[in-house]
C-alpha cells in the first residue's frame, strides 16, 4: 500500500509517497481502508516538529478519516467487515489503510459522503465544544468569528447561526466574505492581510464594534491570533468570552486591563484534551453534528480534493492560508 509520509523535520515538500506493508490491527484495533482524508492546521506544524505531540518518525500526516472497515482485530464488539467509519486518529491518515482503536471510531450515516465524514470531527467538533462549553452560546448572542472562512471558521459560523446568534464574519478578503456570507453570516468585517500599526488595529477594532452593535459580542472565537486579537477583544462585550481557538497569525498578547474593563472572560479552547478527558460528552456531541448534518443546518464546504500523492500540495495550501473550507485528500 502507499502512504505519503515525513522522513525529516520539514515542510510539505519533504513528504514522499512510500511502498509500506499493510498494517494488521491489533487487540482492541480495526484496519480501515481509508477513502478519504481531510487536512487540519496541526499537520501543518506536526511536520515541523511544532506541535505538541511528536510521532516518531517515519510517519504519515493527517488526523481525521473517513473509510470502510477492512479487517477486524481481536476483541473488537459492534463493528464489522464493510462498515463505514469515520475516525480521528492524531496522525497516518495520509495512508491507503490505517489500524484505527475501535474506541475512536464513529458511524458514518448511510448517504454522507466520505469527503464530509472526513471534514466533520476535528472543525465541527472543535466549534462545538468551544461555543457550548466554553462559550456557552444562547440565542440572540453576537458571535464575532476571525478567520471565518477557513474550515474551522465556517464552522463557527454555521453552528452560531444554528444556535440563535448574530454572527459577524471577519476575513481577510472579500471574496472570502462572500463565502462566509453564503454560510450564514450576518455582516462581514475585512481585516488588513499586512503588518498593522497602531492607528490601523485601532481602526479595525473600531470596524468590529460596528458590525457588533453597541453592546458589543457576547462570543469571539479567534482562530487567527496575532495582530488580529486585541482588537476583536476591544469589540467585546461586558461579561464577554473570548475563546481562543488558535494562532496561525501568531500568539497575541493581549492587554489584560481590558478584561477588567469589560468583566470579560479570555477561554482556551483545546479540543482534543477535551476529547480524551470527557468521551462520553464527546461521543454526544459527534451525535449532535450528525443529526445537524442531516437536517441541512450545517454542511461542511469542501473547497478542493487531492489525490494522495499531492496530499503535500494541500498541506501547503494550508500552510500559506489560501484554504477556504476544507481541503481533503481522497485514495481513489
Amino acid at each position: 500500500m502507499k502512504a505519503l509520509r515525513t522522513h525529516a523535520v520539514g515542510g510539505p515538500d519533504t513528504l514522499t509517497l512510500d511502498e509500506v506493508e499493510v498494517p494488521q490491527p491489533a487487540k482492541g484495533q480495526v484496519l480501515v481502508d481509508v477513502k478519504a482524508c481531510a487536512i487540519n492546521f496541526p499537520d501543518t506544524l506536526m511536520i515541523r516538529d511544532l506541535y505538541q505531540f511528536k510521532p516518531e518518525r517515519p510517519y504519515a500526516p493527517g488526523g481525521e478519516i473517513a473509510g470502510v472497515i477492512e479487517a477486524v482485530g481481536e476483541g473488537v464488539e459492534g463493528w464489522q467487515v464493510g462498515d463505514r467509519v469515520l475516525a480521528g486518529i492524531g496522525n497516518g491518515g495520509l495512508a491507503e489503510k490505517v489500524c484505527v482503536p475501535a474506541a475512536r471510531m464513529f458511524a458514518v450515516p448511510e448517504g454522507v459522503p466520505f469527503e464530509k465524514a472526513a471534514s466533520l470531527m476535528m472543525t465541527y467538533g472543535t466549534t462545538i465544544h468551544g461555543l457550548k462549553d466554553r462559550g456557552h452560546i444562547k440565542e440572540g448572542d453576537v458571535l464575532l468569528v476571525l478567520g471565518a472562512a477557513g474550515g474551522v471558521g465556517l464552522s463557527a459560523v454555521e453552528l452560531g447561526k444554528a444556535y440563535g446568534a448574530r454572527v459577524i464574519a471577519a476575513v481577510s478578503s472579500e471574496e472570502k466574505g462572500e463565502v462566509a456570507r453564503k454560510a450564514g453570516a450576518d455582516e462581514v468585517v475585512v481585516y488588513p492581510k499586512g503588518e498593522m500599526d497602531k492607528a490601523a488595529s485601532k481602526e479595525l477594532a473600531n470596524a468590529f464594534k460596528a458590525a457588533c452593535g453597541p453592546e458589543g459580542a457576547n462570543i469571539v472565537y479567534d482562530v487567527v491570533g496575532g495582530q488580529y486579537s486585541e482588537p476583536a477583544l476591544r469589540a467585546i462585550a461586558w461579561e464577554g468570552r473570548f475563546l481562543v481557538v488558535g494562532f496561525p497569525a501568531g500568539i497575541a498578547k493581549m492587554p489584560l486591563n481590558l478584561t477588567l474593563l469589560k468583566s470579560c472572560d479570555i477561554c482556551g479552547v483545546f479540543w482534543g484534551a477535551f476529547t480524551a478527558r470527557e468521551p462520553e460528552r464527546f461521543r454526544a456531541q459527534v451525535d449532535e453534528l450528525f443529526d445537524l448534518l442531516k437536517t441541512g443546518r450545517i454542511d461542511p464546504l469542501i473547497s478542493e480534493t487531492f489525490p494522495l500523492e499531492r496530499g503535500g500540495e494541500a498541506i501547503a495550501k494550508l500552510e500559506n492560508r489560501q484554504a477556504v473550507g476544507k481541503l481533503v485528500v481522497t485514495m481513489d
